[in-house]
């Protein structure tokens, strides 16, 4: 896999809260960070752009279960919960997208209600590259919109892990995402170089 320079990377939601021992833990969640670590050594090497989506939730979001929502309260702005992982090595220069910022609206998507189509445009980005969590709801609604926006789509297949509140979500997601025309990798495909 060779890297243009006008490439962009999009790490979803790595939040604490998504980590074992967060409220709203995704199984194995913590194993997409030395993955994703190195994927960020290749795109900083490559000169590309580097997205970090968040869930930046008031207090009251319509997502929780208190507001009739179906999760627990989870990445509350300024919480050490919402906190990118601090072993998540994300470069200073790293855009935040920060969504689900307001209390009557969810967002599993990245570009839902956010500026992030247009800061991948204003990069040049066509080549759009995409891990994080969780496989089954913002992964997937995050690579959904980014297919939708016309970019060119591939899922770091390594670095996503899945809630899998029904058995099978996250293999769904997978081949709904591979339906809407994403590819997958591997750094596999990023080590022969």
């Amino acid at each position: 896999m060779e890297l243009q320079a006008n490439d962009a990377l999009i790490i979803v939601d790595v939040q604490n809260d998504f980590l074992p021992g967060g409220s709203l833990a995704v199984p194995e969640g913590d194993q997409v960070l030395p993955v994703l670590n190195e994927y960020l050594q290749y795109f900083t090497q490559a000169g590309c752009a580097v997205f970090a989506t968040r869930d930046w939730h008031p207090e009251n979001h319509c997502s929780f279960r208190e507001q009739g929502g179906p999760w627990p309260p989870h990445c509350i702005a300024n919480t050490a919960g919402a906190a990118f992982s601090e072993a998540l090595a994300l470069p200073a220069e790293a855009t935040i997208i920060s969504k689900a910022t307001t209390a009557d609206r969810d967002a599993y998507s990245g570009f839902e209600d956010t500026d992030l189509a247009e800061r991948c445009r204003d990069a040049g980005s066509r080549e759009l590259f995409i891990g994080g969590l969780a496989t089954d709801y913002c992964v997937l609604n995050t690579v959904l919109d980014a297919c939708r926006e016309g970019f060119s789509v591939h899922v770091l297949g390594d670095a996503i892990r899945a809630v899998n509140v029904e058995a099978g979500d996250g293999d769904r997601a997978i081949e709904q995402m591979k339906q809407s025309g994403a590819d997958f990798l591997t750094l596999e495909d990023f080590r022969h170089q």
